[in-house]
């Protein structure tokens, strides 16, 4: 048993458990705003809640994983990533693959006790996470494919709670997927040598890290823009106006902290700020709503 408990500890470390609460915050918000909309009795709530959290946990955890293990060959060449648990062989393969198994259970199983239309199109939602994972070698649209992969957390929320799909919500679809394609291509800025020499796609190979880095900015800008379109469309309050409002600083800090020739500090910009743009943007719309 302490061994079984130990490989799952370093399990959750290799898929950086703790980054759940990129999408979560966004998904839950599609939820608090369809629970107005459809009025969903008080005493339902907190059941769609958790599943929708038990659901969003398992589909990452299935992405991660899965990601892990088609990238163990390319992490074990790559000097920033060649100490990741698969290929330092912390963990086995099998193992891996077990978990990844464990966490797809977890998806459907959410998704069936949340209703026949999740668990119908859970397999769909499954497939385009795990797409991503192949698309750094084809595409230098991989970001955008992995922001489109957390974008849909939104809409799949809204649809547990109201069964049905408002195109209102693809506009924070469209956010969420051009703030993580922006974020995601600052973190790749810090393997253009290696994709160089892995002949991998990504826009900072393509268009140089100043270039690349500016593409991000243009996608944070326009993620500010979808969450505007967003608040118009829900006819919300100057809470929810304040959310916004502290999501575009977080992002001007972020933006702040890398530069075309220093990147040291990319680990603050990814990982904290961006931890922070998802809670407070749903701890504002969240009170706003409750208001």
């Amino acid at each position: 048993m302490r061994v079984l408990l130990r490989k799952i500890r370093l399990t959750l470390d290799m898929i950086k458990f703790e980054h759940s609460v990129f999408a979560l915050p966004f998904a839950l918000t599609a939820a608090l705003l369809a629970i107005r909309e459809v009025r969903l009795p008080t005493a339902e709530i907190a059941w769609k809640i958790l599943w929708i959290v038990v659901a969003m946990v398992g589909a990452r955890s299935a992405a991660m994983t899965f990601n892990r293990i088609v990238d163990a060959a390319i992490d074990a060449k790559n000097p920033r990533t060649k100490m990741r648990h698969l290929p330092a062989g912390i963990l086995s393969r099998t193992f891996a693959w077990a978990f990844f198994l464990l966490s797809v259970g977890l998806l459907l199983l959410a998704s069936a006790m949340l209703s026949r239309l999740c668990l119908q199109l859970a397999p769909l939602a499954l497939g385009v996470v795990l797409l991503y994972s192949y698309t750094k070698r084809f595409t230098s649209l991989c970001h955008l494919v992995l922001g489109f992969a957390l974008g849909i957390a939104p809409p799949a929320a809204w649809i547990a709670v109201a069964g049905s799909l408002d195109p209102r919500i693809l506009w924070l679809t469209a956010a969420v997927t051009l703030w993580t394609a922006g974020f995601d291509i600052i973190y790749a800025c810090q393997d253009y040598e290696f994709d160089q020499r892995a002949n991998l796609f990504s826009l900072p190979k393509r268009f140089g890290i100043a270039g690349a880095l500016w593409i991000a900015r243009i996608f944070h800008l326009g993620m500010l823009a979808s969450l505007a379109m967003l608040y118009l469309s829900f006819g919300l309050g100057p809470l929810a106006l304040t959310g916004i409002a502290a999501v575009a600083a977080l992002l001007a800090y972020e933006h702040r902290l890398v530069k075309a020739n220093d990147l040291s500090r990319i680990d603050a910009a990814f990982f904290t700020v961006n931890g922070w743009v998802g809670m407070l943007f749903f701890m504002f719309w969240a009170a706003d709503l409750w208001l």
